[in-house]
Parts: C-alpha cells; structure tokens; sequence
C-alpha cells in the first residue's frame, strides 16, 4: 500500500473517530437532560406528597432546591455540550446545532423556573 493511501486511510479513521465523539457528546447532553428532568419529577412530587408538612414553606423550598438543581443542570450540560460541539467538525453524520441545544435547555430552565413560581403562588391558598 503506497503512503498516499494510507494518509487517505488514516484521515477517514479520524473523521469517524470525531463523528463519533460528536455522536458521544450529544448523548451525554441527553443524559445531562434527563437528569435534569429527574430533578424537576423529584422536586414536584415532594412537594406533591408532602403538602401537608408543617411550616407550609418546608416542602416547598425542598421542591424548589430541586427544581433549582435541575436548572443548573440544564444550564450545564448546555454550556458544556456546545464548547465541545463547537471544536468538533462533522463529516459523515448530521449533528445537533449549538443553538438547538442552548433553545432546548433555556426552554427547559425557563418552564422549570415557571414550576417555582407556581409552587409558591399557586399552593399557597391550599397549603398556608
């Protein structure tokens, strides 16, 4: 095999190798989400399941310091997923935009931030 082609060849190894680690990178965002999400079902079904705790604010600061985790999660994996897609060239695959990701994860914060706001205003009639 002349060197021309194994240049050739050993350049189609790398370009596989970085749409795989692009591949890699957007499924740990995933996962990062999916924690986030975890965070945000834990928080509100605390708060779901502990209404009745005395004082009133207890279960629903607990729910917000979750809720509040899941953010910096969503916030995290967002910053961390586009520093890294942004280094990364895709050649063979199509990969998620940067700015997909920062809409998908300040949508996220937002709603979650709106989850908070409800806790406190809207179970305070029920609750104290």
């Amino acid at each position: 095999m002349n060197a021309e082609k194994r240049r050739e060849l050993a350049r189609d190894r790398t370009d596989l190798a970085e749409d795989r680690t692009i591949l890699v990178h957007e499924r740990s965002f995933a996962g990062w989400v999916r924690t986030g999400m975890a965070a945000v079902g834990i928080g509100l079904g605390f708060n779901a399941l502990f209404r009745a705790l005395e004082p009133a604010w207890v279960p629903k600061a607990i729910a917000s310091a979750f809720l509040l985790v899941a953010i910096y999660i969503f916030l995290s994996a967002d910053r961390r997923a586009r520093r890294i897609l942004t280094r990364l060239d895709e050649h063979s695959v199509i990969a998620l935009k940067p700015m997909r990701i920062r809409l998908l994860s300040w949508l996220l914060s937002l709603a979650t931030l709106a989850l908070i706001v409800a806790i406190w205003l809207l179970t305070g009639n029920q609750s104290g």
